[in-house]
């Protein structure tokens, strides 16, 4: 074969394989891009990071040393510190993932979804992205609270096995906000509508048992607040951290959480498509 054929030969399997869309990048590689491009935009909206990362410090602080001694929890814990912050941990989580509400929303707005799609982006990694960069900045926010609760006077005792549970139901809980989050970000036409929209997740942790018993709530907040999806994993956390018997309340809290995310994540692949069509 002459070498003006091999050249001739060439570009055309070198075309062939750029318009092979089996050989291109799959969808996590697109969710990797994705997650990537979130966090460097995330980590330029210093407002956000400060307001995320703080608020949750701060309205533990505000609790423990403003409100602890006056709140009568009805246990034997040396202190107020370790009773409230599984519920702050929980609140840090639902403030980070309020905020790709917002991101997702901008997105919309800004157009710049029809020029991933252009790109053969699907919104599944979009939306993904968004989802893995949210949950990222939710575990950096989480343990910068974990932190300043132990300089305060939180002292856990979980065991090994308890660690590993505490961890996988605040993994749990944060992507399923941050598939919700994504899902309000898609129903919100502007960003501070989403923004606004987030309010009812971060709202969830105060009729819990998050900063005090059940049981010292009105009859009819009561029943709410024990069968709501954010009182289970307060309760799991609570008692793993602590070292104490929890029962099959990790489980009722991932059953939640799983049940949230499915719902969220079909509903956000809906409401993609509506608003992309």
């Amino acid at each position: 074969m002459s070498d003006t054929a091999v050249q001739q030969r060439s570009p055309d399997r070198h075309s062939e394989r750029a318009h092979d869309p089996g050989r291109g990048p799959g969808p996590l590689t697109h969710t990797a891009v994705m997650a990537a491009r979130a966090l460097r935009v995330s980590s330029r909206n210093i407002d956000a990071l400060i307001t995320s990362l703080a608020l949750p410090i701060m309205l533990m602080l505000i609790f423990v040393y403003f409100f602890g001694g006056a709140i009568d929890t009805g246990t034997d814990y040396d202190s107020y510190v370790m009773y409230v912050v599984p519920g702050v941990l929980l609140l840090s989580a639902g403030f980070g993932a309020a905020t790709t509400a917002t991101a997702v929303s901008e997105d919309m707005k800004g157009g710049i979804i029809d020029r991933f799609r252009s790109l053969d982006v699907g919104g599944t990694p979009v939306l993904a992205g968004h989802v893995a960069a949210s949950t990222v900045r939710n575990l950096c926010a989480t343990t910068l609270v974990f932190g300043v609760a132990l300089l305060i006077g939180f002292r856990p005792a979980a065991t090994w096995s308890g660690w590993l549970l505490v961890a996988v139901v605040l993994v749990a809980y944060i992507v399923a906000l941050s598939w919700i989050s994504a899902a309000i970000g898609l129903l919100a036409r502007t960003p501070e509508a989403a923004s606004g929209f987030t309010f009812f997740m971060s709202f969830l942790p105060y009729p819990s048992s998050a900063f005090v018993p059940t049981e010292n709530m009105p009859d009819w907040l009561h029943g709410f607040a024990d069968h709501q999806p954010i009182s289970p994993a307060i309760e799991s956390l609570r008692g793993l951290l602590l070292g104490q018997d929890v029962g099959n309340t990790p489980w009722i809290a991932l059953a939640w959480a799983a049940g949230l995310l499915a719902v969220a994540v079909g509903a956000s692949g809906t409401l993609f498509r509506i608003r992309t069509r």
